[in-house]
């Protein structure tokens, strides 16, 4: 009879409490579609030993959709295809056409490729939104290189969510195709690919590589990073950043040519032969330390800033620093004007064209492990309509953003980009 009685009024106020509203994480079904134009040009290709074209354009679609599982679970897939054309990367066969030139993309295969992306990610937030976790997994894939990768985040808000932290890591495993210069396949025993008693001999004409296939085909990388974010006053808002990533495995690119001071030149048409393929370790361990620094002036301009300082045991050191002032035009529209400025040191392996010795036990002519300074300036706008007013059927417009950026170094290197976000939420 006891028992009965406590059931009956421990039911009763239950049923009586009062039930706290919780805010859904995300209220509905979000369709993000965001695309790239790339272009770049230079002429320290390292596919040709550290000369020759590097001219190439990609161009990129991916599909983000985050659904909202429930109050506190949201679910995103993130797809996207990217599609390039390369006078470097032709030239893995450079004999495949008229005339052979490392300034002059070849019309073979490997001139062009297509890169796959998949990721999904799971993110569950707790009844007060001060914990957050996340997990996601991600495959991708191209002609010569299969990757997967996992990884999860916890994130800790406190200070009534004026202080952040987290801590992030990921796993990627990685495998190459040995994709070898053509001129070195038969050297490996792939002779149907290669025969040189086909082809005319300039310079030494005694072209004899003592050539030793690559060493294994996976490639493993493992980050792991910790954030700290601070709201030091209601219009400024700091943040830092620390992160670790190790490297083992194949390191080296297999298609990357060398070119050796000690040995003589061959020459097919006006292409010179490989001494031998990049040689680097088979471990790099990276560092980075960063902050923002984010003020926010009036409501017309808003200060981004972000430096980040970078340090490997391959010997290369960097800074990056950059600046954003997104300016209001109106409530529709932003603009935002940037700058970023980088700089840093060569790789201890990294030899300019013709300068390794073939006695070296690492070298690579890779201009982007050599020491340079670059530049780069960014203009994009912004259109919000937080009502989202046009419609695609059961989705409406929330917000477009277009952005161009020009990226120079302070040698033959130069890049642009445009990119375009559309964002969608579902009625």
């Amino acid at each position: 009879m006891c028992l009965f009685a406590f059931v009956k009024v421990n039911s009763q106020t239950k049923q009586d409490a009062p039930k706290v509203y919780k805010k859904r994480v995300l209220e509905t079904t979000e369709v993000d579609f965001l695309t790239s134009y790339y272009s770049q040009d230079g002429d320290n290709a390292a596919v040709s030993g550290g000369i020759g074209s590097e001219s190439l354009t990609d161009v990129t679609g991916t599909f983000v959709v985050s659904m909202p599982l429930n109050d506190d679970d949201i679910l995103t897939i993130d797809a996207g295809i990217s599609a390039y054309t390369s006078a470097s990367s032709s030239n893995i066969n450079p004999f495949d056409g008229d005339n052979a030139d490392p300034f002059q993309a070849s019309s073979g295969a490997s001139k062009s490729d297509l890169w796959a992306n998949i990721t999904g990610s799971y993110t569950h937030s707790s009844d007060d939104r001060n914990d957050i976790w996340s997990t996601k997994l991600a495959i991708s894939s191209e002609y010569d290189y299969f990757s997967f990768g996992l990884g999860g985040s916890y994130t800790k808000l406190f200070n009534q969510k004026n202080t952040e932290v987290s801590v992030h890591g990921n796993v990627y495993i990685d495998s190459w195709e040995l994709l070898y210069p053509i001129e070195l396949r038969e050297a490996n025993g792939d002779k149907n690919d290669f025969n040189i008693n086909n082809y005319t001999i300039t310079g030494n004409t005694n072209y004899t590589p003592t050539f030793v296939p690559l060493d294994g085909t996976a490639r493993n990388s493992y980050s792991v990073g910790f954030g700290f974010s601070q709201i030091l006053h209601k219009n400024v808002q700091g943040s830092l950043a620390l992160d670790f990533v190790k490297q083992d495995g194949l390191l080296s690119t297999p298609f990357q040519r060398v070119y050796f001071s000690d040995v003589a030149d061959s020459f097919v048409e006006n292409f010179q032969l490989a001494d031998d393929i990049e040689r680097l370790p088979d471990a790099r361990f990276k560092v980075a330390v960063g902050g923002r620094l984010n003020w926010y002036l009036n409501e017309i301009v808003t200060l981004r800033t972000f430096y980040r300082y970078y340090s490997d045991d391959w010997g290369i050191s960097s800074n990056t620093a950059s600046i954003e002032i997104p300016v209001k035009i109106t409530d529709k529209f932003t603009l935002y004007p940037s700058y970023r400025y980088y700089n840093q040191t060569a790789a201890d392996y990294f030899k300019p064209t013709q300068t390794a010795l073939s006695t070296d036990e690492y070298y690579t002519s890779d201009y982007d492990l050599s020491k340079f300074t670059a530049n780069q300036f960014g203009f994009g706008v912004s259109y919000t309509d937080i009502f989202a007013k046009a419609h695609i059927r059961n989705f409406g417009l929330k917000s477009i953003d277009l952005k161009f950026y020009q990226y120079d170094r302070d040698t033959s290197f130069s890049s642009s980009i445009i990119t375009a976000g559309f964002k969608f939420v579902m009625d």
